[in-house]
């Protein structure tokens, strides 16, 4: 028998940060690598915000907080659904924790019971799946099509839901794929969840500040109102504000629900960081300008990863409206093989030779549910995109 529980045995480690680790391993080794596997802002976080922690620093507020949240910070966030989302929230409703991922999990810890389903949109983020595992809910996934660039559709929604579904996990725009919902679209998806009472809706708005092309975000609760009352709202810092490492997350949603999520949390790490509080709370409340200037920088990289991976043999890569990744189609490219001898049956295949063989480090598709397909992170340079999408693309041509 083993000594660790049968509920890890379940779930695998993170896909995305192993692939970090390994281009990092490479590095080290004096290996030229590329990483282009981390969803991380390039961008140091802004003074202002910086400043914020220095002074709570000074100030000495390095004690414990309250177990899910300043009230500040629970002010500035209600102020921020207020303010971007139409949304009225009260301090009661929020929940502050050590990073999205942990909100996602104490309410997916705190709700689900054996037996219980969660549909999740696929590509989805890695830790969708796993979490729902490890709170021990089973995880059902719906397939977003390449030619729908790869958005569920009302229909599918519908097809999917059981009197066994109590989450379904919306996230737009997305990690992998950056694809986002027109209001439209996300208003069909509504429309089916209204006539299903007993299914709640977990929205990760992580991205809600990355959209392009004059692309506008929106979440379900503000779509439609009468979802209110069994959504989560869920959302931080980490991208938007270039503060990924400050680890801070929050939601909010029902009393009854938020107050499960403390209790997991008293239970588990307690408050989230005193100093990355009072950083966010300048990150939401104070000058918001420097998104838009950031975002340019976005733009122009999309363009130029979407246009050079558009002219490797064998890919094919759609425009998304936001976030910082793509998710292009690798279907040309399989079935050969590599100018190094790898045989690319699939886009793990894939990732695995084009790191080995050119050094950039990229996440496979089956990481994420969707096949064939790689996801890119153009969070970074604009040098060290151009270099990587020249070496995929020598890469591709080199498949025979």
């Amino acid at each position: 028998m083993s000594f660790l529980s049968e509920t890890l045995s379940r779930v695998k480690p993170s896909p995305t940060i192993a692939v970090t680790n390994k281009a990092r391993e490479l590095k080290a080794t004096g290996k030229d690598v590329i990483g282009l596997g981390a969803g991380e802002p390039d961008f140091d976080t802004p003074e202002n915000i910086k400043a914020a922690g220095i002074r709570a620093i000074e100030e000495g507020k390095t004690k414990y907080t309250a177990v899910d949240g300043i009230p500040e910070l629970k002010e500035a966030i209600c102020a921020k659904f207020k303010r971007d989302n139409g949304l009225d929230y009260t301090p009661a409703q929020v929940s502050v924790s050590g990073g999205g991922k942990q909100v996602l999990y104490n309410a997916l810890v705190a709700t689900l019971n054996p037996g219980d389903e969660v549909i999740i949109p696929a590509p989805y983020w890695v830790s969708y799946p796993d979490m729902v595992l490890l709170g021990g809910g089973t995880p059902v996934a719906i397939e977003g099509k390449l030619e729908n660039s790869f958005k569920i559709t009302a229909e599918q929604l519908d097809a999917a839901i059981t009197p066994k579904t109590k989450w379904f996990i919306f996230n737009s725009p997305s990690n992998p794929t950056g694809a986002g919902y027109s209001w439209d679209e996300l208003k069909a998806l509504t429309d089916v969840l209204m006539q299903h009472p007993h299914v709640w809706v977990m929205s990760d708005d992580m991205y809600e500040h990355l959209a392009f092309d004059g692309f506008r975000f929106c979440t379900p609760a503000e779509v439609e109102p009468g979802l209110y009352d069994r959504t989560l709202t869920v959302n931080g810092v980490s991208k938007a504000y270039a503060m990924t490492g400050w680890r801070i997350g929050y939601a909010a949603g029902p009393v009854e629900l938020i107050a499960a999520m403390r209790k997991v949390q008293s239970q588990s790490t307690s408050n989230p960081c005193s100093i990355s509080q009072y950083a966010a709370v300048e990150a939401l409340s104070g000058p918001q300008e420097f998104i838009a200037e950031n975002n340019k920088a976005f733009l122009r990289r999309r363009n130029m990863v979407v246009e050079m991976l558009n002219a490797a043999e064998g890919i094919t890569c759609p425009t998304p409206e936001g976030a910082f990744y793509v998710y292009p189609d690798i279907s040309g490219c399989l079935g050969k093989t590599s100018a190094g001898g790898a045989k690319i049956a699939t886009d793990e295949d894939f990732a695995t030779a084009l790191l080995e063989e050119t050094g950039v480090a990229v996440v496979f598709g089956a990481a994420f549910g969707l096949s064939p397909n790689f996801r890119v992170s153009y969070a970074t340079s604009d040098e060290a995109l151009k270099e990587a999408c020249t070496r995929i693309q020598t890469f591709c041509a080199g498949l025979k």
